[in-house]
């Protein structure tokens, strides 16, 4: 524990902080996960419907700092890929 009175309230803050971003990332890796499984599945139109959900989810995490913006396109972007892939065939 932390000596300095600041120093011991910026802990709990980090706290609750780091318990809201696990929430927010755990959506984000639910919503990917869900659009890889239909991909998987072979289901594309599904996966398309499950994209728009999971691209508003990236987004908004990244809107609130808990990913980047890049690594949020680039997750975005992966996700697309795999639908195209399997839309192609």
């Amino acid at each position: 524990m932390p000596n300095i009175k600041s120093s011991e309230r910026s802990v709990k803050t980090d706290a609750s902080r780091r318990a809201q971003n696990f929430s927010v990332k755990s959506a984000v890796k639910t919503a990917t996960r869900k659009v890889a499984d239909t991909v998987t599945a072979g289901q594309a139109d599904d996966a398309k419907a499950l994209l728009t959900k999971a691209s508003s989810v990236i987004d908004k995490a990244a809107a609130k700092g808990v990913i980047h913006k890049n690594a949020a396109a680039r997750k975005k972007s992966r996700l697309a890929k795999k639908i195209n892939a399997i839309e192609s065939k």
